[in-house]
């Protein structure tokens, strides 16, 4: 065993303090993702805080019809919440497609933000990874690559990012809020989390010792409709293949507005702003669909091994919006 030391936070501005200048310092909350990397050998600080029992755990209406959602509100909590069933089915869905009930019940929103990918060498620490070790290699180029990416990787690393529920949120155009020493920050979900180019250790653009206190999603289009469509290699706690979260408005036949997010392709949720440009003003048709799809995925770059997932993409799109257009789900 690898000694540590604890610290139970008192505050958020306790935590804050705590964590300052030390580089070597993580905070612990569910601990889905941390304690199985620290069990893995990725990482071994010497100072784990505690900021799992903060009052950071209310999912609350704001003024503008939006919801401000707790940092540690427990997935589960989230999707069985009757105004994200309501108003944000897609978010719902998302929440629900991941890991395990067990899982659900600990993972909290803000560690499911951070977590980090699950590419099987990044996990396995006798391989070179530039992301565990900047520096050191690659080894998914060239190796098992069926989980990899397909947008935005460089040459440095073409892993995905595993969240459901932050793809759901890239689509719904929802805010990080987090506070550091400076005081309290907000910056877009669809900026949060970067793309690899050559510092693919860095996953976020969170300033060290930061810690996330909510995140805020705006209120939802009035008629909108929206579900997630995950495809994966068996029904439950797998990660997906590729995955779309979409919010569409349709005034007869027409599609008005339209937010789309992809997973399981990226290094980051991807956010589809080609397939909202060629949906806005178009017909709601599966020829308009397919040709929104492929104007999307003219820039995917595919490795040897991963080719599938172009297409596989491609028709999750189609049929996620296919069955938005007929209705169901709302």
């Amino acid at each position: 065993m690898i000694p540590f030391d604890y610290h139970r936070a008192s505050s958020v501005a306790d935590a804050v303090a705590t964590v300052a200048d030390r580089p070597d310092a993580v905070f612990l909350a569910g601990g889905t993702n941390l304690v199985d990397h620290m069990k893995l050998g990725i990482v071994e600080p010497a100072l784990v805080v505690d900021v799992g029992h903060l009052p950071l755990t209310d999912i609350e209406q704001m003024p503008d019809g939006g919801l401000r959602v707790g940092a540690d509100v427990r997935n589960s909590d989230l999707a069985a919440h009757p105004l994200v069933r309501h108003r944000y089915p897609v978010l719902a869905r998302a929440l629900l497609s991941a890991a395990s009930g067990q899982l659900r019940n600990l993972a909290t929103t803000a560690g499911n933000l951070l977590q980090r990918t699950r590419c099987v060498y990044f996990q396995d620490v006798t391989t070179p990874c530039n992301k565990r070790s900047p520096g050191t290699g690659c080894s998914a180029i060239g190796g098992y690559v069926r989980y990899h990416a397909i947008l935005g990787a460089s040459k440095q690393c073409i892993a995905v990012h595993p969240s459901d529920m932050a793809v759901a949120m890239a689509a719904l155009d929802a805010t990080v809020v987090y506070f550091d020493a400076d005081g309290e920050h907000r910056v877009a979900l669809t900026e949060f989390h970067r793309l690899p180019e050559d510092r693919p250790e860095v996953d976020t653009v969170l300033p060290p010792g930061a810690l996330i206190t909510a995140v805020e999603i705006p209120p939802a289009p009035s008629g909108a409709r929206s579900t997630y469509r995950k495809v994966r290699d068996r029904a439950s706690f797998a990660f997906a293949l590729t995955s779309v979260a979409a919010e569409v408005v349709l005034d007869d036949g027409t599609v008005s507005s339209a937010r789309i997010a992809l997973g399981g392709v990226a290094h980051r949720p991807w956010r589809a702003r080609r397939v909202e440009q060629r949906l806005v003003g178009s017909p709601a048709t599966s020829e308009t669909f397919r040709a929104a799809a492929d104007a999307e995925l003219e820039q995917a770059e595919p490795v040897p091994g991963n080719e599938f997932k172009v297409e596989l993409t491609r028709r999750t799109i189609v049929a996620t919006l296919t069955a938005l257009a007929a209705g169901e789900p709302r």
